[in-house]
């Protein structure tokens, strides 16, 4: 699909409103690279592969104004921040967390799909209060000022989540998780060992999913009692941000505590220029599955839960699709790319049908517009409206992505928002710097 869906964007409104912030985002072009890059994962690594995080409290912001008492792993004796930072390690690697807990309750990290976890050098245990009831999945480190060590050897290459094990249902829900990401030895362009998992470093990404309901953090802050019969999650977020905030650059100035963006930012398949995919690792750290939907293109899903989509005989299982249904606690793995699939052109094979009015066009209100008036990838800007003085960058595309259980796509249930992002597609040669 070469053009913007015009009717689609209308249809679920408010287009004005992301249109005003992706006129102004700065994304390099594919020359460039920088060591925290401004769209994509971004790794915290230690050279003995020794992590310091700190369970801790402080406020997300949402789009609609409202600020939620949130709490989260930060790195090191860092600022909070939501979520917790991304780990990345090899696999076969001896793997250390510390974890300080500054929280007002006993709190503590499982690492799914992980095996043989030690807890200060002893197997993680389970923990039961006085009358026997769980209360634990695994060693705690005790309220206030308490710390606990574990460790593990890094096991098959993927995307796991890491996560509280204590109280989990409210825990989690507060905000205690995040990513760990495990490389294939030898191979850091692959996501599993097969080698037709191989990507473009440079256009890695990750979604994080999850959900808020702000009733529960607001007793937590008030440090009242919360009726779990009563939950319902108002906010959806990807790396801890709703829409339109996902679309900002990682370490956006206003987001000071929401450090990773969600913007995919890729140019279309060239089996010479441009031969590898992008990489997008989704994780759920939610209560209910997310059926995710990129616009524009189908993904090859080439992974869940950190083993690849294979046969006992090792035979390809991978399999495309248009929507990427990520369970509770579930992570999946996709390759994708962008084909100018009709290859239309002005002059060669111009577009058949006749372009809207300009009322229905995708343009302004203010000084921004992310529609260049003309419909063809990296073609010269047409004229402007009135009042519209600024065009897309360089022709680039813009597909919506975003959860198909739309009550999932709003802000405590204004439209257009929550768990919702955009892919954009530049031209083949690129933007200017």
């Amino acid at each position: 699909m070469l053009r913007l869906d015009r009717g689609r964007w209308k249809r679920l409104g408010a287009v004005p409103l992301v249109a005003a912030i992706v006129a102004v985002l700065v994304v390099p072009g594919p020359s460039q690279s920088a060591a925290s890059p401004p769209a994509g994962l971004e790794c915290l690594t230690a050279g003995d592969n020794a992590f310091d995080l700190t369970a801790t409290g402080g406020y997300a912001a949402m789009p609609d104004g409202n600020t939620i008492y949130m709490w989260s792993y930060a790195a090191g004796g860092g600022a909070f921040q939501l979520p917790g930072p991304t780990l990345c390690v090899t696999s076969g690697v001896k793997v250390t967390v510390v974890l300080h807990n500054s929280l007002p309750e006993p709190t503590s990290i499982t690492f799914p799909g992980q095996v043989q976890v030690l807890a200060d050098g002893q197997p993680a245990q389970p923990e039961t209060d006085a009358a026997g009831t769980l209360t634990s999945l695994t060693t705690t480190a005790a309220a206030t000022t308490g710390s606990v060590t574990y460790t593990f050897t890094a096991g098959p290459p993927g995307t796991y989540l890491y996560e509280s094990g204590t109280d989990a249902q409210k825990q989690v829900q507060m905000g205690l998780y995040g990513a760990l990401v495990v490389r294939p030895s030898g191979h850091p362009e692959r996501e599993n060992d097969r080698a037709d998992s191989a990507f473009d470093p440079d256009r890695e990404y990750l979604y994080l999913l999850g959900e808020i309901d702000p009733d529960l953090h607001l007793a937590v802050e008030r440090k009242r009692a919360y009726d779990f019969t009563r939950y319902k999650a108002r906010y959806f977020t990807i790396n801890g941000r709703s829409m339109p905030d996902t679309i900002a650059p990682n370490h956006a100035d206003w987001l000071p505590a929401q450090p990773y963006g969600a913007l995919i930012h890729i140019r279309p398949y060239d089996p010479v220029g441009n031969p590898k995919p992008a990489l997008i690792r989704y994780l759920n750290a939610g209560s209910v599955s997310y059926p995710f939907h990129p616009h524009g293109s189908d993904e090859q899903l080439i992974a869940r839960d950190g083993r690849p989509a294979q046969g006992p005989g090792g035979q390809d299982l991978s399999y495309s699709n248009f929507l990427i249904d990520v369970a509770p606690g579930q992570t999946v793995d996709t390759l994708m790319i962008w084909k100018d699939a009709e290859h239309w052109d002005p002059q060669g094979n111009p577009i058949p049908v006749p372009l809207p009015s300009l009322q229905d066009q995708i343009v302004g209100p203010g000084p921004e517009t992310w529609f260049a008036e003309n419909p063809y990838l990296g073609g010269e800007p047409g004229e402007l409206p009135p009042g519209v003085v600024q065009n897309n960058q360089c022709g680039e595309y813009y597909h919506v992505a975003h959860s198909h259980a739309l009550e999932q796509a709003t802000n405590y249930g204004a439209s257009f928002g929550g768990m919702m992002t955009l892919i954009r597609i530049d031209p083949p040669a690129g933007c200017p710097a």
